[in-house]
């Protein structure tokens, strides 16, 4: 899957067990993750799962990582000086 490797933006090293922390993660989560354009973290994920309110409302939680991945890949592409449709 190289789409999530061409990215000007910094890469980090995790610790612990991705997978396992990724299986804990509520089944909305997961689907999204698995379409996402943009390799989360499970644990910035669920950072952002549990702020928005995910257990409440999964799709407000669903929203703002929507939102958050976009400005993301705004500011990644800016850096490499590639506009983006509007």
């Amino acid at each position: 899957m190289s789409r999530n490797l061409n990215s000007s933006l910094r890469g980090r090293r995790r610790h612990g067990n991705s997978m396992t922390d990724y299986d804990a993660l509520p089944p909305e989560l997961r689907k999204w993750l698995h379409t996402a354009a943009l390799p989360w973290s499970p644990a910035s994920a669920r950072g952002v799962w549990r702020k928005a309110g995910g257990h409440k409302d999964p799709n407000a939680a669903i929203e703002r990582l929507k939102m958050i991945e976009q400005a993301t890949l705004r500011r990644d592409q800016m850096s490499v000086g590639i506009d983006l449709p509007t």
